[in-house]
């Protein structure tokens, strides 16, 4: 077992995004990921499938579990889940759930459920799922720890989460070079100094393991257990 959790650096980091109206904020997301859903559709696979094909695999998901992905998109990762399985998957883009719904349409899977919901408020009972994966969306949401708490909320005990993300860099140079582009990317949907440590602290969860897949990744990988 490896435990590896960066400590925080910067106070300024730990910052909210900027205050603005819930809806307007979700509005304006759900119309960004509907004009980059073509474009999603083609380039991101490029930059993700083999580090998310490789962490689901990893968790040896056993006949009949209970999956819940945060942020499923068009469904890029769908193909990789056991077919024993029970996934669901929710996103707060519908145009990028029609693209997966369509994919699962002709694929004739019969393992996965697509449900509309905001990852922030999580509409299942507590201690739902065996397993929660959420892949690059945890910088993108406007409240990441509340994101956090509801995965938290809905994962049994003893369940097994896996966050694959770009976090702020524990080298204080790259940081604080990376911070300076956070104003623009905000824009455009996402932040880019949000800190590891701040989405698992305080939560009932053990950090397993942390990791990057290779020396050069911008992503890291964070597998957890539900106390």
């Amino acid at each position: 077992m490896e435990i590896d959790v960066a400590p925080a650096e910067d106070e300024k980091t730990q910052q909210a995004a900027p205050s603005r109206s819930g809806s307007k904020v979700k509005a304006e997301r759900a119309q960004l990921y509907k004009q980059l859903a073509p474009a999603y559709e083609v380039l991101f696979p490029l930059v993700i499938r083999n580090h998310i094909r490789t962490s689901i695999q990893s968790l040896n998901i056993p006949e009949g579990a209970k999956v819940l992905e945060v942020g499923i998109g068009t469904g890029i990762s769908m193909p990789v889940y056991p077919q024993h399985a029970k996934i669901t998957g929710i996103d707060l883009s519908e145009p990028m759930l029609e693209v997966a719904q369509k994919r699962i349409q002709r694929e004739g899977w019969d393992h996965f459920d697509l449900r509309a919901m905001n990852a922030e408020q999580l509409d299942f009972p507590d201690e739902s799922f065996d397993f929660v994966t959420a892949f690059h969306v945890v910088t993108v949401v406007s409240k990441p720890q509340k994101m956090m708490a509801e995965i938290t909320r809905v994962l049994k005990p003893g369940g097994r989460l896996l966050v694959i993300n770009h976090f702020r860099s524990r080298r204080k140079w790259i940081a604080n070079m990376v911070d300076r582009a956070d104003s623009v990317t905000r824009h455009l949907g996402w932040r880019t100094n949000l800190e590891c440590q701040s989405i698992v602290e305080n939560l009932p969860l053990e950090v397993e393991h942390r990791y990057k897949s290779s020396p050069f990744s911008l992503f890291t990988i964070v597998k957890a257990k539900r106390c």
